[in-house]
């Protein structure tokens, strides 16, 4: 069985001047100050985001590492950084248009090994819809959302049509927390990452199901989340004891929150082997698949390292969550 890892992103080394693509120049872009042939910095306007380094465009030291973790097919996501959910859908779409255009120049360059996600406007149903097509009809594979638009959850009607059209074309759906609040308590220590993020990961979870969104999507939707779901695994008992006991504070999807733990993925990001039994435990172990959150430093490395070595995962069991399962949910044969 292969090993493929469903959670890494891409940053090219380079890319157009988004305000002349754009036509609007008063805005802080993100574009990349390349610093050395090995290194280079994210900024966005004036002011330094992430430093990055070649593995993050060149996708000879890619295979490389991939090589030297064991793992055979890789999934590349854009960065949360470029989605700009909060511009206009005409201006979010032509920036969705280079990255994806960029992202196919690398996967072409990964031996077949590489799988290119795109990015879509999302707060523009038409223009996201037009851009997913597109993409599969260049060559991605699938397609990298961020968890929520503004106050618009995964439950809004808009994104509820993209997705159903995502189904419909069998294209496989990755949910990224991003846009995490800030405030004095949450901007000290990454707590943005620490907390923020797996908080905004449960919440999307809960909109699907409180907000009637799975009772109206289709069940041949490919979706998963990554971080592992955020805190949701951990906190289904609560969900599903407030649905049962307090119906008069919460709008009741057809069906009780645990009915619906087949229709969603997440990916193995949790560092440890007492919490990865427990997304085993809570998802099904044909729920849950091997991701690392590369190239970044809070990503997991060696690759699958939590999973190889979990004791209580049989072989078959092993085999599926390295493997078996992306394979599935990517269509590969």
């Amino acid at each position: 069985m292969s090993v493929i890892d469903i959670h890494a992103h891409y940053v090219p080394k380079g890319w157009a001047d988004l305000g002349e693509a754009t036509g609007d120049r008063s805005h802080d872009w993100p574009w990349l100050r390349v610093d050395s042939e090995k290194e280079a910095m994210m900024m966005v306007g004036d002011k330094e985001f992430r430093p990055i380094t070649h593995n993050s465009w060149n996708a000879e030291v890619r295979l490389k590492e991939m090589d030297a973790d064991g793992v055979d097919f890789q999934v590349m996501s854009p960065t949360p950084l470029f989605f700009t959910y909060e511009e206009s859908g005409k201006t979010s779409a032509t920036i969705a248009r280079i990255f994806n255009d960029e992202a196919l120049k690398i996967a072409e360059q990964g031996e077949g090994r590489l799988i290119p996600f795109c990015q879509v406007p999302l707060q523009d149903t038409e223009e996201a819809i037009k851009e997913l097509d597109r993409c599969v009809a260049n060559g991605h594979r699938g397609v990298e959302i961020g968890n929520h638009v503004g106050d618009r959850d995964l439950d809004d009607a808009g994104i509820v049509d993209f997705l159903a059209h995502a189904a419909e074309l069998d294209v496989p759906v990755f949910v990224h927390p991003w846009d995490m609040a800030e405030s004095p308590r949450l901007n000290r220590w990454m707590a943005r990452w620490l907390a923020g993020m797996p908080q905004e990961t449960h919440l999307s979870i809960i909109s699907l199901i409180l907000g009637g969104a799975f009772d109206r999507l289709p069940k041949n939707l490919k979706l998963a989340f990554a971080h592992s779901g955020g805190s949701f695994p951990y906190w289904l008992g609560r969900f599903e004891n407030a649905w049962h006991r307090r119906p008069d504070l919460i709008a009741k999807s057809e069906f009780s929150p645990s009915h619906y733990l087949d229709r969603f993925s997440v990916d193995t990001v949790v560092f440890q082997e007492a919490s990865l039994r427990l997304l085993v435990d809570v998802l099904g172990e044909d729920h849950v698949m091997l991701g690392s959150d590369y190239p970044y430093p809070l990503g997991e490395t060696p690759v699958g390292t939590v999973v190889r070595e979990a004791s209580f995962l049989t072989d078959e069991q092993e085999a599926k969550i390295l493997g078996g399962n992306a394979q599935r949910f990517l269509g590969m044969k």
